[in-house]
């Protein structure tokens, strides 16, 4: 039951169709703190084994925040995500020279276009502000742990932009 309510895709609830790990953190309200070598090493370790047993593609290993925005916050912006998409575990970005596109009357729109595309539920338009801001944060803590405002910036967009296309 580690997932609880959530989105990925075209699946709702995944708890049946995921495997949940945990890792010893305290989490933001306990002094939230960077997450181990020894750990993301065992980690890495496990997901080459569970990517091979069950087949699972690499933009398929994701984070609570990630299927559950709108009442998770973990694994955080210390989880590193980059890291582990260098094993071919989780989906990252490059970004490409060339240039985006950008309509600052389209932003926001195109932004939760591209998310949906990328597999995050709750994404429907017509959801008020909050909710817009926490799936945000969500994408930032994963893609641009660096800077999480929950406000879609250039920078934000490009990121789900070079991700979808």
């Amino acid at each position: 039951w580690h997932a609880g309510k959530s989105k990925w895709k075209k699946i709702i609830n995944l708890n049946e169709n995921s495997i949940g790990i945990e890792l010893v953190n305290k989490g933001h309200k306990f002094g939230y703190q960077s997450f181990s070598n020894r750990q993301i090493k065992s980690l890495i370790q496990l997901c080459k084994i569970l990517k091979k047993k069950h087949s699972i593609k690499k933009e398929n290993f994701l984070g609570h925040s990630d299927i559950a925005p709108l009442r998770k916050i973990d694994p955080g912006e210390k989880f590193p995500w980059k890291k582990l998409s260098l094993h071919k575990i989780g989906k990252w970005y490059r970004m490409k020279r060339r240039n985006v596109l950008i309509e600052p009357k389209k932003i926001k729109i195109n932004f939760f276009k591209n998310l949906k595309k990328l597999g995050y539920g709750y994404c429907h338009l017509s959801e008020n502000q909050n909710i817009h801001k926490k799936i945000v944060k969500s994408f930032q803590r994963h893609y641009l742990p660096e800077f999480v405002t929950g406000k879609i910036d250039k920078k934000t967009y490009k990121i789900s932009y070079f991700l979808t296309h």
